[in-house]
């Protein structure tokens, strides 16, 4: 069966650069939804206006809901109109259509659920990204590995992403955060569902392109989405679904550090208030907590690493094995991008 791919587009203050993207979509692809999240710039408008392709159907939010929220919008009309694989491609240029086959093919073929693009893979690329974007992903990093269980990926706020149909099926969409934080929220929720996730190595396009991510406005509410999203998976995957060794060694880590850190920071405090120093005995009643509790930590994290999904999950939810449509070796001049009707609420495509 030829997997029956489809594009999701989120728009905002894109309407210079969306045309160009749309063009670039090649013929492997069956489905383009541009979802115009109320743009001021009227994105939506201005490609019904001017785009001729057939594949394009224009949905609208009559209030702006978020990268996320736009590209859920995406994800159920692309499922209700049959599509087996949905590609996320942001409308500001900087993703290159073109990788759309190469995100495909490892859900095609099954071998994953989830694919998403890493910037970080070929050291080559990083002399052309902003120095503050290395920086703050790598700040990011380790924080989405813990909260979602995925520690082989990087690079976590990258927006060119592919997945199975029938996984967005299993996911409660209504949960996923609709701001930047959605790419985290999403491996998250994979990760509660087991699904596998893969790197698909890219480069991205800069050429002045203004981003919305702000990594100093975002970094908190981040860290703190990334630490609630941790206990929760924690709690879910090591108590709720399943108890094991590696339960016990988070219990017991966490407990023995904090009485080590209590102990330890209590005496300090009464030394400095008393001038006497702390006996052996009380630091080592600090000092062998605190490393047992570390330990302990360690040993539950490398259980965790070892646990990470390591097969696809949509194979055993009914669909069926999938190839990719095979593009024309040439791309036929002239063809343009087409308009599609409205709606979010969205209407089935004009010609």
């Amino acid at each position: 069966m030829i997997a029956r791919i489809a594009v999701v587009l989120p728009c905002y203050c894109v309407r210079d650069r969306i045309l160009g993207v749309l063009a670039r979509i090649g013929s492997e692809v069956s489905l383009i939804y541009v979802v115009d999240d109320a743009c001021p710039e009227g994105t939506g408008d201005h490609v019904e206006r001017t785009s001729t392709d057939p594949r394009v159907t224009v949905l609208r939010h009559a209030d702006n809901k978020g990268v996320g929220g736009a590209v859920v919008t995406g994800y159920r009309r692309a499922v209700a109109d049959g599509a087996d694989i949905v590609v996320k491609i942001d409308g500001d240029g900087q993703m290159n259509p073109a990788l759309v086959p190469r995100f495909a093919a490892p859900i095609a073929d099954g071998r994953a659920d989830y694919a998403k693009g890493n910037r970080f893979y070929r050291l080559a690329g990083l002399a052309r990204m902003p120095v503050w974007r290395i920086v703050g992903n790598a700040a990011l990093s380790f924080m989405i590995k813990l909260s979602s269980g995925y520690w082989t990926i990087f690079d976590p706020t990258n927006g060119y992403t592919a997945i199975s149909g029938r996984v967005i099926e299993e996911l409660e969409l209504d949960k996923v955060s609709s701001g930047y934080f959605f790419e985290s929220d999403m491996l998250f929720r994979l990760g509660i569902l087991r699904a596998k996730v893969v790197d698909i190595p890219m480069e991205a396009a800069y050429d002045g392109e203004a981003s919305g991510l702000k990594i100093a406005r975002v970094i908190g509410p981040f860290l703190i989405g990334y630490t609630r999203n941790g206990f929760k998976r924690i709690f879910y995957n090591y108590f709720l679904r399943d108890f094991s060794a590696a339960s016990l060694q988070f219990v017991f880590g966490v407990a023995s550090l904090l009485f080590g850190v209590f102990v330890g920071a209590r005496a300090w405090a009464i030394s400095l208030a008393t001038g006497v120093p702390s006996t052996t005995g009380t630091v080592m009643l600090s000092a062998l907590p605190v490393i047992l509790g570390i330990q302990l930590l360690l040993a539950f994290i490398s259980y965790d690493v070892a646990s990470s999904p390591a097969s696809a999950i949509h194979p055993l939810l009914g669909e069926p094995e999938l190839d990719l449509p095979q593009a024309p070796a040439e791309e036929p001049e002239g063809r343009e991008a087409g308009p599609g009707p409205t709606g979010v609420v969205a209407s089935g495509r004009s010609g």
